[in-house]
């Protein structure tokens, strides 16, 4: 189990801040490209970057760097998979956002998968793996070196090129998931700079010559890299397809990155016991479960005639009488064949008319 120490919640509290901001990050870009979209402007779907003129974007993506910003802290002082977890609350906020100033429907089936993310993120914190100590940049160029990494990286790239060049052009428009692949695919590998860069950080401040090792600064070039193509390629999926669809499956997805790179690179879960690894995993599906919810079923209905009879309003009322609740029998309570009495009724009535 991870220590509960100062170092654990330091990186609790910046990982809870960094999902508050990023979860007002979406809403704030995506208002700012509504905004765009009435003035007839050239969209970023298309191409188009007239988003930069635009303040509200700039409001969301301040919120986004004050975001990544606190997650970048929070990865220094704990594991990827403590802090990853935890960006289910992002989706959260931006559901419970959307809603109020995107008028984005948010029903009760999309409440319910908030709380199942709430309630996976709290159990994949509480069984997360112990990572492999790195403590140094020498450590970590070691890490980068190992075979399993390296055709881990060499996989994404290719993969993030296809999707680019090739998927992009013909299903970006229609599919949501080729762009928010690429978001996420490419994210797993600036969390890994992110790590290496938080090290760097902390041998900075202890006195030693970082600023004279080349490993440090290649971090921080690959880290604006991957940054620049997240923003491009996050603001395209934004423009095209609803915020409560995107950030879901944006979510899902990175995490997935996240814990395949980290578990190959500080090989996280070599040394974990079979208690922890049940936990980790069974919160990882209830958050997936917990995000279908909030994305499957947004544009559902709730109304009261979907609930079980002694539940809804008019059977829930002792004092009402029974002329008015039999106004309001359910259709599963009727004869499916008319009654004798019925058949002859009506029978009589032919009769008279005929007459």
């Amino acid at each position: 189990p991870v220590a509960m120490g100062a170092g654990f919640g330091a990186g609790l509290g910046l990982a809870l801040a960094s999902s508050a901001f990023i979860g007002g990050s979406f809403v704030l870009k995506k208002k700012g490209l509504l905004r765009l979209c009435g003035r007839g402007r050239a969209r970023a779907g298309q191409g188009g970057h007239a988003y930069l003129r635009e303040w509200l974007w700039w409001a969301g993506l301040l919120c986004m760097g004050v975001g990544e910003a606190a997650n970048f802290a929070a990865y220094a002082f704990a594991p990827a998979t403590l802090v990853t977890p935890l960006g289910a609350l992002s989706v959260l906020v931006s559901a419970v956002l959307s809603s109020i100033f995107l008028n984005e429907q948010l029903n009760v089936h999309g409440k319910i998968g908030c709380v199942l993310s709430i309630l996976g993120s709290t159990v994949m914190v509480i069984h997360a793996p112990q990572e492999e100590e790195v403590s140094s940049l020498e450590s970590m160029a070691e890490k980068l070196k190992d075979p399993g990494f390296i055709v881990f990286a060499v996989c994404v790239l290719v993969s993030s090129l296809l999707l680019i060049f090739v998927a992009g052009p013909r299903y970006g428009q229609s599919n949501v998931l080729v762009y928010v692949l690429v978001c996420s695919a490419i994210g797993s590998l600036s969390v890994s700079c992110v790590k290496g860069l938080g090290i760097a950080l902390k041998e900075l401040f202890s006195g030693k010559p970082v600023l004279k090792e080349p490993l440090g600064w290649l971090l921080l070039v690959c880290l604006v890299i991957c940054i620049s193509i997240q923003i491009n390629y996050l603001n395209k999926a934004l423009d095209i397809f609803n915020t409560s669809v995107v950030t879901p499956i944006y979510y899902v997805l990175f995490t997935t990155a996240v814990m395949m790179c980290s578990a190959i690179l500080f090989k996280e879960w070599q040394h974990m016991v079979l208690e922890n690894i049940v936990g980790s995993i069974s919160g990882f599906l209830t958050i997936v479960s917990g995000i279908f919810l909030l994305h499957a079923f947004r544009d559902m209905p709730f109304t009261p005639n979907l609930l079980p009879l002694f539940l809804q309003p008019g059977r829930a009322d002792p004092h009402l009488p029974w002329s008015s609740a039999d106004r309001h029998q359910s259709c599963q309570h009727q004869p499916l064949l008319p009654s004798e009495d019925k058949g002859s009724q009506s029978a009589e009535e032919e009769e008279e008319e005929e007459e």
